[in-house]
């Protein structure tokens, strides 16, 4: 049976122990994993993470005009002449379209862990489909969760995230080997008896997305296996969708 381990953030990544034989899945509740989720839901082509607005503007440059959206924020503000990177915002908008996204942590992460076997994307969203891909096709395998954290400090949301997900794993392959963080993280979920939303807006992003006048958002990225998308890097550059059904009731 494989072992499950979480990062607790982003700069905590060795990239030299995330290599070719472990499985990465990156979390950013608020909002990057969140957002491409529900992009690639909406109806985008594919979303290409970034690691800054520079970054952003050069990989447009290589693509048809009107083919792309600039979508991105950093330290929280979004970056000047991008669409705000929040997933109702973008909805109307995507369909059809690269999202070229630049995030302050999780589009960063996401890069981090390019080294990897196979890097995943999850958020509360689609949390019991990554679970059942990863119990599926990757169960002998080292799962390393990667919450990508708040510009260095460790993040509640991406925390709880982590343990939602090792739930959903558990819940049909109870033999996985956790390490003490991914037990940890598991053990603050189970106990979180109020709920996903409670805790992402007591969080330090979960208030600043309410002080901005985002809660509506929050609200809607604490909505738990909803999308039975598995989002997967794919030739370390792009993020695409895979489907994977289960039984639980789609929006």
């Amino acid at each position: 049976m494989g072992k499950i381990h979480v990062v607790l953030k982003k700069e905590d990544i060795d990239q030299a122990k995330i290599s070719e034989d472990k499985i990465a899945v990156v979390l950013d509740i608020l909002l990057a994993t969140s957002t491409i989720t529900a992009a690639l839901e909406f109806g985008a082509e594919q979303v290409i993470p970034v690691l800054d607005q520079h970054e952003a503007t050069h990989v447009a440059k290589a693509l048809p005009e009107g083919s792309y959206l600039l979508s991105g924020e950093y330290e929280g503000r979004t970056i000047e002449g991008f669409l705000d990177p929040n997933p109702l915002q973008l909805k109307k908008s995507v369909k059809g379209k690269t999202l070229i996204l630049s995030t302050t942590n999780g589009t960063v992460a996401i890069k981090r862990t390019s080294e990897a076997k196979q890097v995943y994307v999850a958020s509360l969203l689609n949390g019991q489909a990554v679970a059942k891909k990863l119990n599926d096709h990757h169960l002998n395998e080292t799962i390393v969760i990667v919450c990508s954290g708040s510009s260095g400090e460790f993040a509640l949301e991406d925390f709880y995230g982590a343990g939602y997900l090792i739930d959903q794993m558990l819940s049909s392959e109870p033999n996985w080997e956790l390490t003490d963080s991914s037990h940890a993280a598991h053990s603050f979920y189970s106990g979180s008896v109020n709920g996903g939303e409670e805790v992402l807006l007591s969080s330090r992003v979960g208030q600043m997305i309410k002080k901005y006048g985002f809660q509506d958002e929050v609200s809607f990225v604490a909505s738990e296996g909803i999308f039975s998308i598995v989002p997967f890097v794919k030739g370390q550059k792009t993020v695409v969708r895979e489907e994977v059904h289960h039984d639980t009731n789609q929006i």
